[in-house]
């Protein structure tokens, strides 16, 4: 994949997960230098933060070419957010769908006030340029993901910092099996293993249980899109290309 380097920074909205580790090397093929910015606002399935470190580590020392790229890493403390939620992502209960068709891991407000966050931290650091997983595509529905929203986002933060911040949500157009093409085509097999192996995106944070798309309950709504977009991708490839040898289960 051709890539056009900004000799500008960006700060990405680095979670941990398959998403924004994904968008984490989007983002180093692209500028000049890149910041990662996370949030623990509660999360049930914390275990992500955690799982930072170690994505960012790997990233570090085998991918040289992005290592001296890679920056600050700040984590904001947004409890919050946890405190006034009532849903299944910020408290103990079983992950159903409301009346309104949204699965009750939707955090109302939770993405507006990342972008929010992100974008205070970028005005201090001098950053306009702010990266995020968002995915109107491949997705539970959540209205804080869609480009409508976010392009919104964009200009109300833009004209309320006076800061021209741009936006961008390189996977908003793909789905689970595009995003791990994506994967492949900027760092190759070594980058998608890296995201099996490190990246967590199951809401009840098992990482106990091992598949080959990576770690996870495999029944709640994330692990369903990560397992049905890797089985996609897996059946999509070139011979030779992303069929890497099948994963032990640690439960057998």
């Amino acid at each position: 994949m051709s890539q056009i380097i900004q000799r500008e920074a960006a700060l990405v909205l680095f979670s941990g997960g398959q998403d924004s580790t994904t968008c984490l090397a989007w983002a180093l093929a692209r500028f000049d230098q890149v910041e990662t910015i996370g949030f623990d606002y509660g999360q049930r399935h914390r275990v992500e933060l955690d799982c930072r470190q170690l994505i960012a580590a790997r990233l570090r020392r085998e991918f040289p070419h992005w290592a001296d790229k890679l920056g600050a890493d700040h984590v904001i403390d947004l409890g919050v957010l946890g405190q006034i939620s009532d849903t299944a992502l910020t408290r103990d209960a079983a992950i159903a769908y409301e009346k309104t068709g949204l699965p009750n891991t939707f955090v109302p407000g939770r993405n507006l006030l990342f972008f929010t966050f992100a974008a205070a931290t970028g005005y201090r650091r001098g950053l306009r340029h702010l990266v995020g997983g968002m995915c109107e595509t491949d997705y539970s529905g959540y209205p804080d993901c869609r480009d409508d929203t976010l392009k919104a986002l964009q200009a109300v933060l833009s004209l309320g910092m006076d800061h021209r911040f741009a936006i961008h949500t390189p996977l908003m157009w793909r789905d689970k099996a595009a995003t791990w093409a994506l994967a492949r085509d900027l760092g190759g097999t070594p980058l998608v293993d890296l995201i099996r192996e490190e990246s967590h995106s199951c809401y009840n944070g098992d990482r106990m249980h091992r598949h080959d798309w990576g770690y996870g309950c495999g029944a709640c709504p994330a692990c369903d899109l990560r397992r049905a977009g890797w089985d996609v991708y897996v059946k999509n490839c070139h011979p030779g290309e992303g069929r890497d040898p099948p994963i032990n289960s640690r439960d057998g």
